[in-house]
């Protein structure tokens, strides 16, 4: 859980967002979920893991869109 995090952190800080709102923008997740992650109250089922690391993939943080082809 703890590399999934740090994965995406770092996405969030290259767009320049919050990880609140790319869980929101990615998969519509309340905006108390992530700390709900951070603190180990709860975990993503594999089903979210899966739909935000294609978000990630699908939408590359600025100057990244090459690597995405």
């Amino acid at each position: 859980m703890e590399q999934f995090i740090a994965e995406i952190e770092a996405y969030a800080a290259a767009c320049s967002k919050t990880p609140q709102k790319v869980l929101r923008d990615a998969v519509g997740a309340n905006w108390g979920q992530w700390d709900s992650w951070k603190r180990g109250a709860s975990s993503p089922t594999m089903k979210v893991v899966d739909r935000l690391r294609e978000f990630m993939t699908a939408n590359p943080p600025p100057g990244r869109e090459e690597d995405a082809a």
